[in-house]
Formats: C-alpha cells, structure tokens, sequence
C-alpha cells in the first residue's frame, strides 16, 4: 500500500476504475481511503470507494483481505451515519460469503463484529449480524450454539417489535428445529413467522422463504398435497426473481407429484414453459425417479440412485424421501413375486428382483414382523414359507355385539325402576 494518500474526489475513483489490473485499482481505492478529509464530498466518495474496493477484493478472492479491510474502517464508521455504517458492514460481510470455501472465516468475522457492536452499542447492526453468524452456525452443523444465540435474540427483537427482523429469526429457528429433527417446535416457529410477516409487508423473496419451509414441514407429515401447493407459490415466487432458488422448489414439486403416485405428471411439468428454463441435472434426476416409480423398477430406482447421487443423496429432503419411497417400492415387488408361491427360495426371489440375497433376506424378515403377510422364514433350508392369509372369526364381533346391547338393556331397566320407586 502506499504511503502517499489521493484526493477524495470522483477523478480518483475513475482513475481506479481505468487501471489496467485489479491489484493497481485496488492500490488507488486504498489511497483514496487514507486521505484524511472528512468534508461531506469526501466522506461520500470514500463510501464509494469502500465499495468498488469490496467488490475487487471478492472478485480476487481476497477474503482475509476483506477481513482485515473490515477492521481498518472502523474509525471510518465514527465520521458516517449508523444506517451506512450497518449498510457497509453487512455489504462486505456479504461479500466473504460469495468467496468460497470462507464459512469459517464468515463464522469469526461475525463473532468479531458482534463484539465491536456492542462495544459500540450499535443494537441494531449486531442483531442482524448475530441472525446471520446463527444462519452460518446452522449451515455449519454447530446446532446447540445457533439455538442459544437465536434465544436470546428472539426474546430481544420482540421487546422491540422489529416484525421484519422477527420473520426472519423466526424462520430461521424453524429451519434449526428441523434439522434437529424436532417438528412440533419446527411448526411453532413458521406459524410465529407467518403471523409477524402478516402485519407487514414481506419482500416477495422472504415470502417464497416462507411457503418453500412450509411445503419441506408438510412433506415431512406426508401431506403431500399442500406441500405441493407450498412449493408451487415459493417457485412462482422465486421464479419471478430470477432467484437459483426456484429449481429446488421445482424439484421439490416433482417429489410431491411422485410420492403421491402420480409420476406420470412430471414430464409435463418439466416440459412446461417455467419447467424448461430450469432444465438440468435437478430436473433429469427427477425424472428418472419418476420413469422408475412408474415401471415399478427397482433397477432403474438405484441406477437413477447411482448416476444422480449429487442432486438426490447429497440433498437432505429428498434423500429422506426418496428412502420411504425406496422401502414402499421394495415392498411392493416382493409381495407381487411371492403371491403365485407357498414355499420359495430366498434365492430365487432374490434373482427376480435383481437385488442381493442378504439384503432380500432382511427386508422379507421385517414385512413379516410388520405384518405385511403371513409367513415364516426357513433359514436352515433358505426358504420362504407363505402362510394362506387367515380367516378372521365372525363370531367374536357378533359376541360383542350381544354383550353390548345386553349392557343397554340392563341400563334401561335399572332407570325405569329408579322412576318407579321415586
């Protein structure tokens, strides 16, 4: 950097914006920001400066840069609103983020922004900061951290009614739950999001935030239906913004439509004008689980499986899915192939179902404790015993029924001789 400060003025800036590398315009937006005038002029070029510089240090991937560059502005932030000051922190913060492979370095920098902001009683930059430093916590898998950090902000932020700060810590506490796999506090926190968003006006983004986190709960209660109908206003929502979150949604919608047995119906959506901007490997996995739920394949269900692991195992929601799904499928052959038999090889079932005879063997030996039919498993001759599906008694119900009526009559008798001796 060099010693040697340049004038606070637009001329400078353009002169950055016209040097032939990135390393020289960052040189000349770090000596613009040593001139110590503080004039009104100054301080509004040098907020311009603070961000051309925060762009080219991310655009180079500079993030400890950024990080130190944060730090550097301190005395800055004491010449300029609190409203810009918040903008410009949450700005360069933003811009780490876009950096990759940088969540620890997100995770530090907010805790040390949350320190100086409360040294600085700068209340409402650190709220925002800490619903972010939890965000990244939570993304991080460091749950029990982000939920203390999200307690204590919850309490705070109603004490002060900030019903837009409150819609998103709400949500973002639903998302926590769900992860911790706890789904009565999971929709106890999106119903408190919604009724906060209700009294204000949300931005259409945070709204598609909302429904897409109310179709995941719905999908998770096997509702699929309204999860469906959840997804569809989060896609319009996020189509609408040109927002890389509407491909999730969509793909969420072709789940619905699959797990309620109507697969047919995803090649028409994909097909469809808003399906085709998305088309791609999101899309193409989801239809090959589709092809495969309608042919009942379970061969084509783990090829699909196998050839789209990133877009269907790595994702949490539809792996979770997708493993029900899987597990009804299985279930549904085997019983279709064992049907025309009495006794059969494990062997041989295992052979029409194109799967391994160990795995076979387990799922046999759970249908049957489940009650899904009526059998036994020979381990000693490697055989599967179907029992014919037993008749169920009539006369244990008409028996009952006697009882029952008796009862009535009994009760009847003993209140019109109550009425007689009175």
């Amino acid at each position: 950097m060099s010693s040697s400060y340049l004038p606070a003025t637009t001329d400078s800036i353009a002169q950055a914006l016209e040097a032939k590398t990135p390393s020289e315009a960052i040189s000349i937006l770090y000596r613009v920001l040593e001139n110590p005038s503080s004039a009104p002029d100054a301080l509004r070029i040098k907020e311009q400066a603070i961000t051309n510089l925060s762009d080219l240090l991310r655009q180079e991937n500079r993030a400890e840069e950024l990080r130190s560059f944060l730090t550097q502005l301190r005395p800055f932030f004491a010449l300029i609103p609190k409203a810009k000051t918040a903008k410009i922190v949450r700005g360069i913060i933003d811009d780490v983020a876009k950096i990759p492979g940088t969540s620890d370095l997100q995770i530090s920098l907010c805790k040390e922004v949350v320190q100086w902001t409360r040294a600085e009683k700068r209340t409402f930059l650190r709220q925002r900061v800490e619903a972010k430093l939890a965000a990244l916590l939570m993304e991080n898998k460091e749950y029990p951290e982000a939920l203390n950090l999200l307690s204590g902000l919850i309490k705070e932020v109603r004490r002060l009614d900030d019903k837009l700060l409150l819609v998103d810590i709400n949500l973002l506490e639903s998302k926590l739950h769900f992860s911790l796999r706890n789904l009565p506090k999971a929709k106890a926190s999106l119903t408190a999001a919604r009724t906060a968003a209700n009294a204000i006006y949300v931005p259409p983004a945070q709204q598609g935030n909302i429904d897409l986190q109310s179709g995941i709960l719905h999908a998770e209660e096997k509702d699929y239906k309204t999860a469906y109908s959840y997804f569809f206003e989060a896609f319009e929502a996020f189509n609408a913004l040109e927002d890389p979150r509407a491909v999730f949604s969509l793909k969420y919608m072709l789940l619905c439509k699959i797990m309620v047995s109507q697969a047919d119906d995803v090649a028409g959506i994909i097909s469809s004008k808003a399906g085709l901007q998305y088309v791609g490997p999101e899309l193409d996995a989801m239809k090959a689980v589709a092809d495969a739920h309608s042919k009942r394949s379970l061969k084509l269900f783990e090829t699909a499986l196998r050839d789209f692991r990133a877009q269907l195992e790595e994702d949490p929601i539809i792996h979770r899915h997708l493993s029900s799904l899987y597990d009804t499928l299985l279930e549904q052959n085997l019983c279709r192939l064992i049907e025309p038999f009495s006794r059969v090889e494990i062997a041989h079932i295992a052979e029409l179902i194109e799967l391994p005879v160990d795995h076979v063997e387990k799922k046999l030996s759970q249908m049957i404790l489940d009650k899904k039919f009526a059998g036994t498993l020979d381990q000693g001759a490697g055989c599967l015993v179907i029992f014919d599906d037993p008749k169920a008694d009539a006369i244990y119900p008409a028996t009952l029924e006697t009882i029952s009526n008796i009862a009535k009559v009994v009760d009847s008798l003993y209140v019109r001789s109550a009425k007689i001796m009175t």
